[in-house]
């Protein structure tokens, strides 16, 4: 361990199980010399391991349900109290999908569920910062990062509204990432990952043959939920001080590969 984190004091949105990114990034953040609250909305948290993730880093446990300002409100103001001091990271690891859920297709769109996903999954991410910006929460030069995926660069049939969603998510990061810069300093970054065995993503239709696809594009392979952590950590940490406003991909080089030799060699084709 590196000690990047020694001192700061974050939020860790999202953390449901062993297999989640942001399980992961709490578990680097704490080897890193992290302290830090972990949030989820009660239901995820009946249905997940949190507890357990908590005792192990000893962290403290904010239910808030991430649509709502008062509950978000009252989580900046006890993580505060809690840490001893203004924020210094905060992950945004929250991502939802009705009509993913209940295989509805996309041009089919239940509009009731496309704005639940909106309100849960990306408007959840400007209104967190809202209430950060409000009560000066985060400290000069923080960081902020959510996660996002390459579906809102390029179509990926399967991943319906949520590709809206995600496009929505980074704009948001760019956008509040100028006012939030301009006036703190403080850093709005997306990461997009690679397809990843999470709970969520397993979740999704045909994930499974589309992951071994990924995985045969991308010259390292596809990039997995702790390597995703350690990435999230250098930015959180002081080494990556000027990135903001940006969405950087962690995919093993799967966004710029237009094709692999495995690929072509399946089809029978020689590279």
């Amino acid at each position: 361990m590196y000690n990047l984190l020694k001192g700061k004091r974050g939020i860790i949105t999202g953390a449901l199980d062993q297999n989640s990114i942001a399980w992961k990034v709490a578990e680097k953040a704490h080897e890193e010399g992290a302290s830090f609250v972990l949030t989820n909305a009660p239901i995820a948290m009946r249905m997940g391991e949190i507890k357990n993730l908590a005792e192990k880093t000893g962290s403290e446990i904010i239910p808030a349900d991430a649509t709502n300002v008062e509950e978000l409100t009252n989580l900046f103001v006890q993580s505060q109290e809690i840490l001893g001091g203004k924020i210094d990271f905060v992950l945004h690891s929250i991502g939802m999908s009705v009509n993913i859920r209940k295989n509805i297709p996309y041009t089919e769109s239940n509009y009731d569920y496309f704005a639940k996903g909106i309100d849960v999954s990306a408007m959840s991410f400007h209104k967190m910062l809202s209430v950060a910006k409000k009560l000066d929460a985060i400290s000069e030069g923080g960081s902020v990062v959510a996660l996002t995926y390459m579906a809102a660069q390029r179509t990926y049939p399967f991943y319906t509204d949520m590709a809206d969603i995600k496009a929505m998510l980074e704009s948001i990061a760019r956008s509040f990432g100028y006012h939030y810069g301009k006036d703190k300093k403080v850093r709005i970054n997306t990461v997009s990952q690679s397809p990843t065995k999470t709970t969520a993503g397993t979740g999704i239709k045909g994930f499974g043959d589309f992951y071994d696809y990924a995985d045969a594009i991308a010259p390292l392979g596809n990039a997995d939920a702790e390597s995703c952590a350690d990435y999230c950590i250098t930015l959180f940490s002081d080494l990556t001080r000027m990135v903001t406003m940006q969405n950087l991909f962690h995919d093993g080089g799967y966004s710029t590969t237009g094709v692999s030799s495995e690929v072509l060699e399946k089809m029978g084709i020689k590279a």
